[in-house]
């Protein structure tokens, strides 16, 4: 049996209603209530407030304050609970995956119902293969919440929240539960958080570069050559010629510094800035080697089917990390599309990746900014728009939502938001969905770290959620300088005393 909260009060409309509780509502509670023609309808609390008649704002000193709460302990009638509800649709047609709001609202003076746990399950926890289970309902904590990982694939996700609300963790869940499909996704850690991720089908990759199947200009960004030195890309642009790509290993690299001997000799007056170039691309080299790799093949083929392949950018600069990532993805996104022209057309092109494949960008607002072009934006907007084609699915983590490309960001189909306190975030992520209302936006400041709000394509209803920790992670974790100055400190007066002991021993035996 439903227990009764409350009862509708002053003007009910189709799409909201406000009603007095009797006890404290909580932002995100579940209800239902009964339209005009007797069917139930499901709602969500958005705000709720609680108002003293005798404890009001009008008070104006301690006095009074401590008198007015000798009065209002004594008058059962003196607060009031009133809740903001957003009606969400017919239940029974909520249980379907459709959303049908009511003809008429609910009239004033109807009662207001908490929702059954089993009202809820049927479609908060679906019970099917692409759904997948990522935490409880915030305040129906017996309700499981599903997300639909096909939806997340062909229409895509932003995670978005401060820093330390659980973004990683939230990733890892998704990752997690995709690994036991097994499905493929492309994870690309900028800043090592992933590392002591466990589970299975992991497949941890150091970000390459193959120079050869760079432009000069790129090229030129990744062995760090300024933006300004004109006349030392031209020197490199030259000495990019047809049979330079063509080299593999070392012969690549000896053959571009032959190239720009030559061209020192040719072109003296440009002397000086050749050598600057063939320093250069001696220093990249050097310093690089692990991640350009002028072989045979495409860093792509270490990208494994079927496992959480996670890119580790760690050794890049944020230039070189933007052009890694942007290589990625125009090459992932040319094999699903050479995947799709093969099952249409018969060809026999090689293909990498014969399934979906989903691709996570942690650092969102750094490569994929608003008011710049970046290579990675380029690609993460093509991807945005013709992924659901092809079957390559994207999601974009940031802190910053104020700094993402809109146009990127209003192509993520879901959202899953955590706490928010910026009003310039607020108003990014409020632009970039229809579903989030002013009165949802004004509670994200309010969220603690692993409660989201989800909204989108991948739930059935915009939900209030509490997402499980990922025990085994060392993602995104603060690091604790005091406990690391003690081990250090200990450490250190362990060294000093062996060394005084030792000196001690030495004037001894002297």
């Amino acid at each position: 049996m439903n227990l009764e909260i409350g009862i509708v009060i002053g003007t009910a409309k189709p799409d909201h209603v406000i009603f007095e509780a009797r006890r404290p509502i909580s932002l995100g509670e579940y209800v239902s209530i009964l339209d005009s023609q007797g069917r139930k309808v499901l709602g969500v609390v958005e705000s709720s407030s609680i108002k003293s008649d005798a404890l009001s704002d009008s008070i104006s000193n301690f006095e009074q304050a401590l008198e007015s709460k000798q009065v209002a302990s004594e008058n059962s009638r003196d607060k009031s609970y009133k809740a903001n509800v957003k009606i969400l649709g017919l239940l029974d047609q909520l249980q379907k995956c459709k959303s049908i709001l009511p003809e008429i609202p609910p009239l004033p003076g109807t009662e207001v119902f908490e929702a059954k746990p089993d009202e809820l399950e049927t479609i908060f926890d679906p019970v099917k293969d692409e759904w997948l289970k990522i935490g409880t309902l915030l305040r129906q904590k017996e309700v499981g919440v599903k997300i639909n990982i096909n939806k997340v694939t062909t229409r895509h996700l932003g995670v978005l929240a401060m820093t330390g609300m659980g973004k990683s963790n939230l990733i890892i869940l998704l990752a997690k539960a995709i690994s036991e499909i097994p499905g493929t996704m492309v994870i690309f850690d900028y800043h090592d958080d992933y590392k002591g991720v466990n589970m299975t089908n992991l497949n941890f990759i150091s970000a390459q570069i193959n120079p050869r199947l760079l432009t000069p200009e790129k090229f030129a960004e990744v062995i760090e050559i300024r933006d300004m030195a004109d006349i030392q890309k031209i020197i490199l642009s030259k000495a990019f010629d047809d049979d330079l790509r063509h080299r593999t290993g070392d012969e690549f690299w000896q053959a571009l510094e032959e190239n720009i001997d030559r061209l020192q000799i040719s072109e003296k007056r440009n002397k000086a800035s050749a050598e600057r170039v063939k320093e250069k691309v001696k220093e990249a080299r050097r310093k690089l080697r692990n991640i350009l790799y002028a072989n045979a093949s495409d860093p792509a083929s270490m990208i494994k089917e079927g496992r959480i392949n996670i890119i580790s950018l760690l050794e890049l600069n944020e230039k070189q990390a933007n052009i890694a990532i942007a290589f990625y993805l125009e090459l992932l996104l040319a094999d699903r599309k050479n995947a799709k022209n093969q099952l249409h057309n018969n060809t026999n092109d090689f293909i990498r990746f014969k399934n979906p494949i989903l691709v996570v960008i942690e650092e969102a607002h750094v490569f994929i900014p608003k008011q710049e072009y970046t290579d990675t934006k380029y690609f993460a907007a093509k991807v945005a728009r013709e992924g659901r084609k092809f079957g390559m699915g994207l999601i974009v983590v940031s802190q910053r939502p104020r700094s993402i490309d809109p146009g990127v960001l209003s192509q993520m189909g879901s959202l899953a938001i955590m706490k928010i306190i910026q009003q310039e975030d607020q108003t990014q992520v409020a632009s970039a969905s229809e579903s989030l209302s002013t009165n949802l936006i004004e509670q994200l400041p309010s969220l603690n770290p692993g409660e989201s709000l989800l909204i989108g394509q991948w739930v059935n209803l915009p939900s209030f959620v509490r997402l499980y920790e990922s025990k085994d992670r060392r993602m995104g974790a603060d690091p604790d300088p005091v406990e690391e100055w003690k081990k250090s400190r200990i450490q250190h007066d362990s060294i000093r005393e062996s060394s005084n002991s030792y000196l001690r021993e030495g004037y001894v035996q002297d």
